[in-house]
C-alpha cells in the first residue's frame, strides 16, 4: 500500500469527540420516539417496544453526558 510522503500509518488520527456521540444519541433519541409514535398508530407494537428501548438508552446517555462528563 502506498503513502503520500510525510504521512506516516502507525500515527492514528483524531478521536471521535463527544459531541459527535452526543449529537448521535440526539438523533437516537428522535428516532425512537418516532418509532413509538408510529408503532403504536400502525399496532406494529415491537416498533414501539424497540423506539422506547432506543428513547431510553439515548436518554440514560444524554444524562450520563450532562451530568458526569
Amino acid at each position: 500500500m502506498r503513502y503520500r510522503i510525510g504521512e506516516n500509518p502507525a500515527e492514528l488520527g483524531e478521536p471521535v469527540g463527544y459531541g459527535a456521540i452526543t449529537t448521535g444519541a440526539v438523533l437516537s433519541l428522535l428516532i425512537g420516539i418516532g418509532f413509538v409514535i408510529v408503532g403504536l398508530r400502525s399496532r406494529h407494537y415491537w416498533m414501539a417496544i424497540w423506539g422506547s428501548g432506543l428513547s431510553l438508552c439515548s436518554a440514560a446517555y444524554l444524562v450520563y453526558a450532562f451530568l458526569l462528563l
